[in-house]
């Protein structure tokens, strides 16, 4: 059987085999509720206690300001409307920029309809959230800004330190989607002053179905789901013990391989460009320098993305495009269009994210069937 050639990591990546094998216990023998108090809990309490310090010590953070999740998206959901109910809830304006992702758009389209003003931020060429525009918008009046710390399109990287800054100083808390930063950059918590980040497991080889959102000890939060008295009170539900476990496991590899890995992916994405020039095909590399490792928006001349995306499929390779179709219109995606890449390069877009699993062999591969579908165009 040919072997697919997987190239969409930024939309999720593999279970480790360590991280599968650290949930096993709970998902069989050690099946026990851990809010239960007879003895045979007590071993899932103590991991889930474990694996909750484990996170926090990863990113420099307290293990009392780790809240465990479903995701990516009920943390961003969380951040964003826990100020209803904070002590911020007399603020009515919240700042975000026009190149996040669904969870907080929609998060603060909601918020819209509940009578808050919402600005939307431009970006530069590159993605970046420039300082200056930020400090324009924010003032006396923002409850809460969020900026995500790394693109999931393009993966430009935020300077989160100087945003969250400009923020506290004029009054207003910081929130930061790092779904696809954490485990891919160096985080430590300690030196960037956000008061509350997502994630998600599955960005960095843990399962799907969890993550969590740091926030900072004496931030005010509000419960997400009432009911029991878990994570503090704050989100009612038997905790998905396995899960947290894999998620923990899956991190600290990750953190511990950091800086080999990004080695690795930085050298196979430039070689990946090098083989892409050499080909002669007409195309422009999106976003800044200063991006995810491995995450590389590519904008082909005159191409349709959807079609690249689809014939590079029937060969076994496995990509995303920077554009959303249905079946009345074709649709340049909302980060791309705010990065003003020229029309007749945006609708080629598509997002090659670069894995650990992948080889150089993989990059020929991958040029000889774009050389191929872009001739025939």
């Amino acid at each position: 059987m040919k072997r697919t050639i997987y190239v969409d990591h930024a939309a999720t990546t593999r279970l480790s085999d360590n991280a599968l094998a650290a949930m096993r216990p709970y998902l069989e023998n050690l099946y026990y509720n851990p809010s239960t108090l007879y003895s045979s809990a007590r071993k899932p309490r103590n991991a889930g206690k474990a694996a909750r310090y484990e996170v926090a010590n990863l990113i420099g953070a307290n293990s009392n300001e780790i809240y465990f999740t479903a995701g990516g998206t009920e943390s961003d959901n969380w951040a964003v409307k826990n100020v209803l109910f904070s002590c911020n809830q007399q603020k009515k304006k919240i700042v975000t920029s026009q190149i996040e992702h669904n969870a907080i758009l929609n998060s603060c389209k909601v918020m819209e309809k509940l009578g808050y003003e919402v600005i939307y931020l431009p970006v530069d060429k590159f993605g970046n959230v420039q300082p200056d525009i930020l400090e324009r918008e924010v003032d006396e009046n923002t409850a809460i800004v969020s900026i995500m710390y790394a693109n999931n399109e393009i993966g430009t990287i935020q300077n989160i330190a100087d945003l969250t800054e400009i923020s506290h100083r004029n009054g207003a808390l910081f929130h930061t989607d790092a779904v696809q930063a954490v485990g891919h950059i160096d985080i430590d918590l300690r030196k960037i002053n956000v008061d509350f980040l997502s994630a998600s497991a599955h960005k960095f080889n843990g399962p799907k179905g969890v993550g969590f959102l740091f926030v900072r000890q004496g931030i005010e939060l509000s419960s997400l789901i009432t009911g029991g008295s878990q994570e503090n009170g704050k989100r009612a539900g038997t905790e998905n013990v396995a899960g947290i476990v894999g998620m923990s496991t899956a991190l600290r590899e990750n953190v511990e391989k950091m800086e080999d890995n990004a080695i690795y992916l930085k050298n196979l994405s430039q070689y990946f460009v090098e083989k892409l020039r050499a080909t002669g095909i007409n195309f422009i590399i999106n976003g800044s320098c200063n991006r995810v490792p491995g995450n590389l928006s590519v904008s082909f001349l005159n191409a349709d993305g959807e079609m690249i995306l689809h014939r590079l499929d029937l060969k076994g390779i496995e990509v995303a495009t920077g554009s959303a179709c249905d079946s009345v219109e074709r649709q340049i995606s909302h980060v791309i269009k705010a990065i003003a890449i020229p029309e007749n390069y945006a609708r080629g877009t598509i997002r090659f994210s670069f894995g650990m699993d992948n080889t150089e062999n993989d990059v020929l591969v991958i040029v000889k069937e774009l050389e191929k579908i872009l001739e025939k165009q």
